[in-house]
């Protein structure tokens, strides 16, 4: 049987017959749009991350745009974010008419640098976007205290890092505002796409529930979106939630042996956690500088890898005209050069975690 690098199939077998009593309530009910099980999502994940309130949304991308223009991100104004992400935390920014600002990367940790965000603001400058990359915390009392002493708001792009801590706090409790990702491959996933954004602040929670909704049902209070959870993911999420915990644990403890186990194994570095935080290894990414010749080493092994990204924001084609060069952001861009994300999910077993590892030595032998 081959090795998935995410086995959904597994894991949604591991789910019945309570994914499937959900999903027919559903389909019984016709409540495919808003209804109970979205609002039980909502309060659910409220609860679970620690925050006042949670707004449901289409996808993980819409929760950002929805969060940005909540924060009045506008034509005019700059916005400070990483330089190693998916596009989705780069491209909404652009999309309120704003400027995106790139930062350069932390060597260990893959997150924003909080030493090199200061020498980007400007009197433009309204707020900052941080990912918590890969199920790892940003340093956010560093950053929190950036943003306060210069008036800055703070956004927590959370899509890979689902209770993840920092400092004892779930990360998504630190910002004005922060967003979450359900796309199926999360460490909480949906069978499809879906989002949200938490806040503790009621303007946001308020502007977020009649923005996405285009402007408030019958009354259009403003222009807005259509970007709604639908029925049968709410309910999927809301029977996967219970179980988020417990998936996470397992995640921590494969991550722990891939790192005993490839210590010393040769160039590779293997992810540290940030002290006085709680990693979630959505992935778990290592580096070497042989990148291009293991993965293709492991998968005549039929091991499947990813690059997780394969190359910083700032060089791809829709930044151009920014004009960046390697030497702008050097660590992002290494990492981009030498990052391999192994198979880690919560059903990955023993005997393919040893595959793996054993490749990799095999490889190294060679």
């Amino acid at each position: 049987m081959a090795m998935h690098f995410v086995d959904l199939k597994a894991q949604h077998d591991s789910l019945q017959p309570e994914l499937g009593d959900a999903i027919a309530r559903v389909i019984s009910e016709s409540s495919f749009i808003r209804g109970g099980d979205v609002e039980a999502f909502e309060a659910n994940f409220a609860r679970l991350i620690g925050v006042n309130r949670c707004i449901s949304c289409a996808n993980g991308t819409d929760a950002l745009y929805i969060a940005l223009r909540a924060l009045g991100a506008g034509p005019g104004d700059e916005v400070i974010t990483t330089a190693h992400s998916w596009i989705s935390t780069s491209e909404t920014i652009t999309q309120t008419g704003a400027r995106v600002v790139f930062c350069d990367t932390e060597l260990d940790y893959f997150c924003i640098d909080p030493a090199a965000i200061e020498s980007k603001i400007t009197p433009r400058t309204k707020g900052i976007v941080v990912v918590h990359l890969y199920g790892q915390s940003v340093d956010m009392a560093r950053v929190v205290e950036i943003a306060k002493r210069h008036g800055l708001w703070l956004i927590e792009d959370s899509a890979q890092a689902h209770l993840a801590e920092f400092g004892g706090r779930n990360i998504g409790t630190f910002g004005d505002v922060a967003t979450f990702s359900f796309y199926p491959g999360k460490n909480l996933g949906a069978m499809g796409d879906a989002g949200c954004v938490v806040t503790n602040r009621e303007d946001i929670a308020n502007f977020a529930s009649l923005f996405a909704r285009h402007g408030g049902k019958n009354d259009h209070v403003m222009e807005g979106i259509c970007s709604r959870m639908d029925g049968l993911q709410a309910a999927i999420l809301n029977v996967k939630m219970k179980r988020l915990v417990g998936w996470n644990e397992i995640r921590r403890r494969l991550a722990a042996q891939y790192t005993e186990q490839l210590a010393g194994v040769g160039d590779i570095v293997t992810p540290p956690t940030r002290p006085n935080s709680v990693h979630v290894f959505h992935l778990y990414v290592v580096r070497t500088k042989k990148r291009d010749a293991l993965r293709d080493f492991l998968l005549a092994r039929g091991i499947p890898t990813v690059i997780n990204y394969p190359r910083a924001l700032p060089f791809y084609n829709a930044y151009s005209y920014l004009g960046h060069s390697p030497v702008d952001f050097p660590v992002a861009y290494q990492h981009a050069q030498e990052i391999l994300s192994l198979p880690l999910h919560p059903f990955l077993t023993q005997d393919e975690l040893i595959l793996v590892v054993g490749s990799v030595r095999e490889f190294y032998q060679q």
